[in-house]
């Protein structure tokens, strides 16, 4: 199973490498007001990481709910 695990990472890598070099040309994303100029790539790789940092923290947090209203109903 570790190799699969690794393999998977490396081949993730890889396409996220290959995606930066392809998609070197400046685009431009506005939000709320806020207008950013910057290589495809470093945008969308910044958002990716924002988004699995908010994930993370959300599965996190409805995890440890989850195992803390499990033991609020234990039973005498």
């Amino acid at each position: 199973m570790r190799w699969i695990n690794l393999t998977i990472i490396v081949l993730f890598v890889a396409a996220a490498i290959i995606f930066a070099f392809v998609n070197l040309e400046t685009v431009s994303v506005s939000f709320l007001g806020f207008v950013v100029r910057a290589p495809m790539a470093i945008l969308v790789s910044v958002f990716y990481v924002l988004g699995g940092a908010t994930g993370g923290s959300l599965f996190a947090l409805l995890r440890s709910s989850y195992q803390g209203s499990r033991g609020s109903f234990h039973r005498s």
